[in-house]
Order: structure tokens, then C-alpha cells, then sequence
């Protein structure tokens, strides 16, 4: 079952609607964090309605597991000239798993202009980028629901870095730029693996995405995802999560506070 798909099958409830998590978005014991926060999105965006503005920026925690029978809601915090904020919750028996603030504004003329997020050195092109294998061990919705290519050259004898740059895009979801754009961003696994054993668990514990873009577009759904972590001691790590167009022009800053059990 797609997102699209999840949305319809949806039933209504005070504030916002209600669905079963398929197990084919599940990520180790609860749903993958890009599942969990385009469904909160879809509660705010169905709240704000038609004249809602882009959405600009989403803060995200991870509160707890998301499985079975999940509620999602939504609430104004704030409706100015330009700018809505709205939170969102999903919550399972009653037990609140996600929270998100989300800021959506309208484009206002300015006489200010600054870009320094190109993309990394040495991006290989997605056409002649080489697919990443398929293993048991991936979850579901990346075997099932992404294509996934490896960005950056392979150097032979180079030190591991903590760093994951794939071109990803979603197979079929019937969704709109922004939304599947946040489906997509949490795609990559935690970057501090390559640092270490790749069978460690790891969890993503907050999110902060800022969209650089209010209409974000690419080429034949194809994304650039990079995320580098900085810092990781006792059990914690933070990274920084960008994505670029095909263009080489950026749409999403992020940064991620990740778990590490091991």
C-alpha cells in the first residue's frame, strides 16, 4: 500500500483521522520517521485547506513507537497575514508517538540573496550513478517503495567517513512535490554507521527540516540526500541532512538528533 493509498483508506475523527500502519512502512518496531511525519503534514495541510502557504519549515520529535491503529490530529497555534503555524500529534492508544510544529509562509519580496549549500564535490550524475543492492536488512519501504543510487565515488583505501549521499526517489505514491518530499528526506540510514557496525540499532530521536524551496521540483523524481554527522558520544549522535534537486539546487536543511544503542 503507497501513501497515497494509506491517506484514502484513512477514517475520519475529531481533529484529523485515524489508520492502520501497513507493515511495509514498519522500520524495526515502529514506523519509518518519513511515513510517520508526511502523515502529520497531511493532517496540517488538510486543516489549513487550499489558501494554506507553502510549507517552510517542520520541527519533529520522535516521541515514541507508532504500529497498529495510530490517530492523527491537528490545531492552529497561530494564523498571521503570511504565516500558519500548526502542530501536529499522532498517537497510539491514547500513548502520544510523534509531535511536530509545522510553519508554513507565504514569499516575500527581499533585496537579500545568499546560496552556499552546493551540492558535495564529486557527485556522480543519476544516470550513471550505480543502483544501491537490495539486502534483507534494508527496511520494506526503501526495498518496496524507493530506488536508490549511490551519489559519491567508492575510494579504495580512504578512511570511513560519517557521511551517506544517495540519489533516492519514490516509486509511485501519487503525491504531491512537498509531500513526498517529506516522505523521502529520513530515507537514509543514520550517518554515523559507516563509522561503525551497520547492525547497531539506532533511532532518530528529533528533526528539524527547513524547505529552501515553497515548490520544490526535480527531474524524473530524482533527489539528492546527504547526511554527515559531526558529533557522536554516549550513545548520541547529531548530523546535518540536506537535499538538492537535480539541478543542484538546494530544497531541504536539516539537522537530526539520532539514538545510537551500541
Amino acid at each position: 500500500m503507497n501513501f497515497a493509498e494509506c491517506l484514502s483508506a484513512a477514517q475520519p475523527v475529531d481533529g484529523g483521522f485515524a489508520l492502520t500502519v501497513p507493515e511495509g512502512w514498519f522500520q524495526g518496531r515502529t514506523a519509518y520517521g518519513g511515513f510517520s511525519g508526511a502523515l502529520a503534514l497531511a493532517a496540517a495541510q488538510r486543516l489549513g485547506g487550499e489558501g494554506l502557504p507553502p510549507l517552510r519549515s517542520a520541527a519533529v520529535s520522535f516521541v515514541g513507537p507508532l504500529y497498529g491503529l495510530i490517530e492523527v490530529r491537528a490545531r492552529v497555534l497561530r494564523q498571521g497575514n503570511n504565516a500558519t503555524w500548526i502542530a501536529a500529534e499522532i498517537a497510539r492508544d491514547g500513548e502520544v508517538g510523534l509531535t511536530a510544529t509545522f510553519a508554513f509562509m507565504g514569499q516575500i519580496s527581499s533585496t537579500l540573496h545568499l546560496n552556499n549549500r552546493p551540492m558535495p564535490d564529486g557527485v556522480i550524475p543519476v544516470e550513471q550513478a550505480l543502483p544501491v543492492p537490495v539486502t534483507d536488512a534494508m527496511p520494506m519501504f526503501l526495498r518496496s517503495s524507493s530506488d536508490m543510487r549511490f551519489a559519491l565515488p567508492r575510494v579504495e583505501g580512504a578512511a570511513r567517513r560519517a557521511e551517506i549521499c544517495w540519489w533516492v526517489r519514490l516509486k509511485d505514491q501519487g503525491l504531491p512535490d512537498m509531500t513526498g518530499l517529506m516522505l523521502i528526506a529520513d530515507s537514509l540510514p543514520p550517518a554515523i554507521l559507516p563509522l561503525g557496525n551497520r547492525t547497531v540499532p539506532a533511532s532518530s530521536m528529533n528533526w528539524q527540516a527547513n524547505l529552501l524551496s515553497s515548490d520544490p521540483t526535480t527531474r524524473d523524481g530524482w533527489w539528492l540526500l546527504r547526511s554527515s554527522a559531526d558529533y557522536a558520544e554516549n550513545g548520541c549522535s547529531s548530523q546535518a541532512m540536506d537535499i538538492w534537486n537535480t539541478d543542484g539546487v538546494p530544497v531541504l536543511s536539516g539537522m537530526q538528533s539520532v539514538a545510537v544503542f551500541g
